[in-house]
């Protein structure tokens, strides 16, 4: 009872704030247009109809990019099944449409506001069976209005740091409830299910399962593909620094600078995180008086420092064309970004010490001596100098890495037997 006062009150506060999130919306779209495309999604209108469905929410790229294999290997095994894939954020869904472009039987929508009359809307709309939620994307009253309905909740590849359980531990109350309306949480490792168990969840319906992410596939012309973006530079030294936030981007400019000092004939090729701030890193860029050329302009690389890659969803290539990974979110304290990708391509990894998104998977990397943290512009140049002038010690690294990602896989078919688990 108490529980749902207060559930009441949430979504009645939600409900009073939520033109003002939408204005935010509008306003952010002036970098972005898609915050303003399709925002009726948002309120539950869905632009289809399922008989019946399999839901499965997956909050942002980084997400919709680590779930996709599964989704993929579902959506292929049950043909008869259709499929709804939901996310948040305009680059999720671009992801998503184009992950699933020749899946006749995957649907994509936005996931609507944490407010039942439009949750229920939405369910109205597509009839799931099942809702399968990625990581620790968890909302009080999808919980509630799933549970009222009788839809199985799982959450694939759960984590949860112990700055998060600290967090959820002072609202115990509440947290026990929603955990209670789970009905099966597959996590990354033993310490995520103790933090899980003590905040109150069932131990039978936990199990550790790993970490999905090591499963996805690499494609067969990567290595041609880079090898010929790579000629185009005619660069002896090649390091990206992949997913950068606001205030970060001034660090690895700072550090390339350095760094072009000693060895001028390196190139730095810098991906932010948001496409909304392409214009605003450029700017940045010539600011500091530094020759760039732009991806998405199709540019001259003709004697460039740094090579902008203002595109989406080209990652894997751009890690491929590179000999040293630097990954972002990790000087500023966003928690820091998928690791695993330069892993998979035998590339040594350098990241700043705010890691708690991927704290286990940077324990592994950096136990098998794969990851060097760094903290500051001038230490990140040093590393990258003496990995250069020492490459021998750059491939260790990277071959260290490649085997801590093979060593790990295997979460994909545990998690894909679950889910059909509750499919029979």
């Amino acid at each position: 009872m108490i529980y749902n006062t207060l559930r009441f009150i949430y979504s009645l506060l939600f409900g009073l704030i939520l033109p003002f999130v939408t204005l935010q919306k509008l306003i952010r779209s002036r970098k972005n247009k898609g915050y303003r495309q399709r925002i009726s999604e948002r309120y539950g209108f869905v632009p289809f109809r399922l008989k019946q469905s399999i839901w499965i929410h997956s909050v942002s790229m980084g997400e919709s990019i680590a779930i996709a294999p599964l989704v993929k290997k579902l959506a292929s095994t049950r043909p008869q099944d259709h499929f709804i894939v939901t996310t948040m954020t305009p680059t999720g869904s671009a992801q998503v449409q184009k992950l699933y472009a020749t899946f006749s039987n995957i649907h994509h929508s936005y996931i609507p506001y944490d407010i039942p009359c439009l949750l229920k809307r939405f369910i109205k709309c597509v009839k799931p069976k099942l809702c399968i939620i990625m990581e620790t994307e968890i909302w009080p009253n999808l919980l509630a209005v799933c549970t009222a309905k009788q839809i199985s909740v799982i959450l694939l590849n759960a984590r949860l740091s112990q700055r998060s359980a600290d967090g959820y531990a002072r609202i115990r109350f509440i947290t026990r409830k929603m955990l209670g309306q789970l009905t099966h949480i597959s996590v990354q490792s033993t310490d995520d299910a103790k933090r899980f168990i003590n905040l109150g969840m069932v131990r039978n319906k936990i199990s550790v399962d790993g970490n999905i992410k090591y499963d996805f596939p690499i494609a067969h012309d990567l290595a041609s593909n880079a090898k010929a973006l790579r000629n185009t530079f005619n660069k002896k030294h090649i390091w990206i620094a992949a997913s950068t936030h606001q205030g970060e981007d001034e660090i690895i400019l700072k550090a390339h600078q350095t760094l072009l000092q000693q060895l001028p004939d390196t190139l730095l090729i810098l991906v932010p995180r948001h496409p909304e701030r392409f214009d605003q890193v450029a700017e940045l860029i010539q600011n500091r008086q530094l020759n760039c050329s732009r991806r998405s302009l199709n540019e001259s690389t003709h004697n460039i420092d740094i090579y902008l890659a203002d595109t989406m969803g080209e990652m894997m290539l751009l890690y491929a064309v590179s000999d040293v990974a630097f990954v972002g979110g990790s000087l500023v304290n966003k928690g820091g970004h998928n690791m695993l990708e330069p892993a998979a391509l035998a590339k040594p990894i350098l990241s700043g010490t705010s890691v708690f998104n991927f704290a286990e998977v940077a324990s592994k990397l950096q136990a098998a001596h794969a990851l060097t943290f760094v903290t500051h512009s001038n230490e990140l140049a040093v590393v990258l100098q003496k990995l250069f002038i020492e490459p021998q010690i750059a491939k260790e690294q990277g071959g260290a890495a490649i085997v801590v990602f093979n060593q790990n896989k295997g979460a994909l078919d545990k998690q894909f037997s679950i889910v059909e688990a509750f499919l029979c």
